[in-house]
């Protein structure tokens, strides 16, 4: 999705893009299971403007950090009425 802010360092969904995802989504019968970004100069952990923005309780959101060229940082978190709670992740070669 487009980044409305046009920014480097803030993000922001297009709205009108963001409106026909969840449409499309809506008629499919389907709901956002992971919502993921990066961090580029920054820790994998939301950011108040994360948390501000995060309207989906049920869904895992991922960031990854890519602050460290030698080593990217993945973590997952739920973010339910400003709580953040961090969750495990698990890498596995099949599923």
């Amino acid at each position: 999705m487009t980044n409305a802010e046009r920014s480097p360092t803030f993000y922001r969904f297009d709205s009108g893009e963001q409106l026909q995802v969840w449409r499309s989504m809506e008629s499919a019968n389907e709901v956002p299971v992971v919502i993921y970004h990066s961090h580029t100069a920054t820790e994998a952990y939301p950011s108040r403007t994360d948390v501000s923005l995060a309207a989906e309780p049920e869904a895992h959101y991922v960031l990854v950090s890519t602050r460290d060229a030698e080593r990217c940082e993945l973590r997952s978190y739920r973010i339910v009425a400003g709580a953040v709670t961090e969750e495990p992740v698990h890498i596995v070669e099949q599923y």
